[in-house]
């Protein structure tokens, strides 16, 4: 399996001529920018992140879930009572 090589520029041709860096950018994919014959820079596409739909949130449907069954007046009265205490 090999890798084809991304296209390759210099400093200078970011500054004289930068349309066909753009172009190489757009159909490459990738253009590693070299400085004094080394490589500095990796010029890719940008993709923007969508933005995701903002959603109303049921907290009372999240609050339910972590107590399903609402308590009885029985078991109320009994945690009340613990509560309070000798008085």
């Amino acid at each position: 399996m090999s890798h084809a090589m991304p296209a390759k520029a210099t400093i200078r041709d970011l500054r004289n001529r930068f349309p066909s860096v753009r172009k190489l950018v757009e159909t490459e994919g990738e253009v590693i920018v070299t400085e004094k014959g080394e490589p500095k820079y990796r010029l890719t596409l940008f993709t923007a992140v969508r933005k995701r739909k903002a959603t109303s949130v049921d907290y009372w449907a999240r609050l339910a879930a972590y107590m399903p069954e609402p308590l009885t007046a029985e078991q109320a009265a009994a945690l009340r009572d613990e509560a309070r205490g000798e008085r």
